[in-house]
Order: structure tokens, then C-alpha cells, then sequence
């Protein structure tokens, strides 16, 4: 018998099992049985994916328990991480005034999952940023960028001299384009924080930069 063998699978809820374990991690759930594993049990997601570590011994019941339980555990330690509106529009205001003078106050500064073609987007009318949530988990200095380019809309709008000559108040502007840039590239999106190359997409909106640079 070998040491360690792997199942893939699905996990469905059970009754016993927090119903909301499988929405935490959709997609495949992967349970590797280790024969040199006693009691231990871990968990980590891999590749779009939830791998559970069990000892070989395990019943599909305990099996089952306890994937619902690390599912559950990885969920509450992956919010904990995640970056707050609140944080994010304290962020915000200490851009603002390091950077702008502190002339660009937001009304609204929060965090979307609708926005998979642009990192960033600003309606001044109504002094709302909006940041995609795929740049959670990219360096800070693009965060800090793609917010710095949002806040600026709020002063000037479009991309013309005026409005980069804010940004270059920022030292890793072209840093953080770089950065966007390749990440875009290898996803094979649009270039640009929101609009960048076409100033007139929304009417009244700024920032809805496509997926390389904030708008």
C-alpha cells in the first residue's frame, strides 16, 4: 500500500456540515490520505483548488467532518486577510493627503467583484472609487497607485497633461504601470487602470480603467 494516495472530488454538503463549507471553496475539493499522518489534519487551496491532508486510517464520515471543518477554517482565515471598504478608504485618505494636498475626498471608497476588465473606476458626481477585487493580494505600491489615479479623477477628469502631472507626484507611477501592464498581458486583458484610452466610455465615470491601468 502506497504511503500517501489522492481522491479528487467534489464535496457536497452534508447535514452534519456547515451548508456554508462548499460555497467557500467552489470548485474541486482534493483529499490526500497519508499513512504517515496519525491524527494531524490541514488544509490549503492549490491551483483553484482545497486540499485536505488526512491520516489513511480516517472514516468517510470522520473524512467528511472534517472537510467541512478546514473548509470552514480556511473561509474565516482568508476574511480576516481580506482588506476592508473601511481600510481601504482610510488608505484613501492618507494617499490624498500625502500626494493630492488632500484635496480629493471621496464620498465612497470600496471594493467590488464586478469589475474583471478594469482595476479601478470613479464616478465623481458622486465622489465614489470603486477597486476590482483581483488587486487584493498585489503589491501595496499598485494598490496605492491605482487608488492615487481614482482620487485624482475626482480633480481632473480624462487622462490629458493635467491629470498625469498629479500622478507623477507618486515616485513608483510607472513602477506600478509595469506592473499592471505584465499582469494584463499574461491574462490577456486591455491595458489600461479604467479608460485610459477612451475617455468617453461612461458618461459621468472616470476611473473604470480596463484591466492594466485604474482609470
Amino acid at each position: 500500500m502506497p504511503a500517501e494516495s489522492a481522491r479528487r472530488r467534489k464535496v457536497a454538503p452534508s447535514s452534519s456540515a456547515q451548508p456554508a463549507a462548499p460555497r467557500t471553496a467552489p470548485g474541486e475539493v482534493e483529499v490526500r490520505r497519508s499513512a504517515r499522518r496519525r491524527r494531524t489534519v490541514s488544509a490549503y487551496r492549490e491551483d483553484g483548488r482545497t486540499v485536505v491532508l488526512l491520516p489513511a486510517r480516517m472514516s468517510e464520515a470522520e473524512e467528511r467532518r472534517w472537510v467541512g471543518l478546514m473548509l470552514e477554517k480556511l473561509a474565516r482565515q482568508e476574511k480576516r486577510r481580506r482588506p476592508t471598504d473601511e481600510v481601504l478608504a482610510e488608505r484613501a485618505g492618507r494617499l490624498s493627503a500625502q500626494f493630492l494636498g488632500g484635496r480629493a475626498r471621496p464620498d465612497s471608497v470600496r471594493w467590488v467583484t464586478n469589475q474583471n476588465a478594469r482595476w479601478g473606476s470613479c464616478t465623481p458626481a458622486e465622489g465614489s472609487i470603486r477597486l476590482s477585487h483581483r488587486l487584493q493580494g498585489m503589491p501595496e505600491y499598485v494598490v496605492d497607485y491605482v487608488l492615487l489615479h481614482e482620487l485624482a479623477h475626482l480633480l481632473v477628469p480624462g487622462h490629458g497633461a493635467r491629470f498625469w502631472e498629479l500622478l507623477e507626484a507618486y515616485p513608483r507611477t510607472e513602477r506600478a504601470r509595469g506592473y499592471l501592464e505584465g499582469v494584463a498581458a499574461t491574462a490577456r486583458l486591455p491595458h489600461a487602470v479604467d479608460d485610459e484610452q477612451d475617455d468617453g466610455a461612461r458618461a459621468g465615470e472616470e476611473g473604470a480603467a480596463p484591466a492594466n491601468d485604474p482609470a
